[in-house]
């Protein structure tokens, strides 16, 4: 096995054999004192988890045909006329990417590879899927919402509502592409209609516990900083990137034992200039951790 030194020295990590960078990996998950990952949309869609597609179709047929929708993502931003009309398709799109999937293998493998680790978790995805697979809630920020609660449409108030009880009871509800007016979401104290907590404008609602989370993550990083530390970076494109993938490079930049490990198919290049500890992947993801096992693990401590 090659020093880390002259690892990071070679000018073209992704042209490196992959058992090469695999093990690599695995050395440096054995000696990291803390392991942050940080994921985006690229890992969810790497687990089988698409917004479009045949399963897609099959369970949006008759929203497909009457309003032209192609994708969970566009159709989201889709002006329907009547709030029975909006959550119709709502309780739809809630249960099909957030509670219609288990936990997809993906996510739990990557668990296997930070187990007795001091680990924490930023992601951009809204989907519950590190939630699902065991991950430690209280090592996990969600940045950008989490589609099992619902928020005041004005943003005003700072109280979430967690909606799986109201989807189970819209999805049977539904009926032309509507639901009955009773079932239309309100804040119960001010009678207030309600939005997905989705990031999507200045009404996004950051309650107590983002905040804390916040603070945990930002107390984290703070506590890695003098320590070995091993970033992940699963997925993360430039629709984002000020959340995970800029700060992640400036971290291994300004870190002194800190490395930088970048998942990405179509994006593994870095910007920041003073990086130099960073190992990149562009190969398929469910085939990389499948590799990964045939290799010996190191014990974790």
């Amino acid at each position: 096995m090659p020093s880390i030194k002259n690892f990071y020295s070679r000018p073209q990590p992704t042209t490196l054999p992959l058992e090469e960078r695999l093990t690599k990996v695995q050395q440096l998950l054995h000696e990291a004192d803390h392991v942050l990952i940080g994921a985006g949309a690229g890992l969810s869609a790497a687990a089988g988890l698409e917004y479009s597609g045949k399963e897609f179709e099959r369970e949006f047929r008759p929203w497909m045909e009457r309003y032209g929708i192609t994708d969970l993502y566009s159709s989201s931003f889709y002006p329907f006329k009547t709030e029975e009309e909006r959550w119709a398709y709502w309780a739809k799109h809630i249960w099909f990417a957030r509670y219609r999937p288990e936990a997809a293998t993906l996510y739990k493998d990557l668990l296997k590879w930070v187990k007795g680790k001091d680990y924490f978790v930023i992601t951009t995805n809204v989907d519950g899927q590190f939630e699902k697979a065991g991950f430690d809630t209280e090592r996990l920020f969600a940045v950008q919402g989490d589609y099992a609660y619902f928020q005041p449409r004005s943003g005003h108030s700072r109280t979430l509502f967690h909606n799986k009880e109201w989807v189970e009871k819209a999805l049977p509800a539904i009926h032309d592409c509507r639901i009955p007016s009773n079932l239309v979401p309100h804040v119960p104290e001010t009678g207030e209609l309600m939005s997905p907590n989705l990031r999507c404008d200045d009404t996004f609602v950051e309650d107590e516990h983002w905040h804390r989370q916040a603070e945990r993550y930002s107390e984290f990083v703070e506590n890695a900083r003098t320590g070995h530390l091993l970033l992940l970076e699963l997925g993360v494109g430039f629709n984002t990137p000020a959340i995970i993938r800029f700060p992640f490079e400036q971290m291994v930049a300004q870190f002194p034992h800190t490395t930088l490990v970048r998942f990405n198919r179509d994006y593994p290049q870095v910007m920041t200039p003073e990086v130099e500890q960073f190992i990149a992947f562009t190969e398929d993801l469910p085939s990389l951790f499948f590799h990964s096992n045939k290799l010996p693990m190191p014990v974790l401590s």
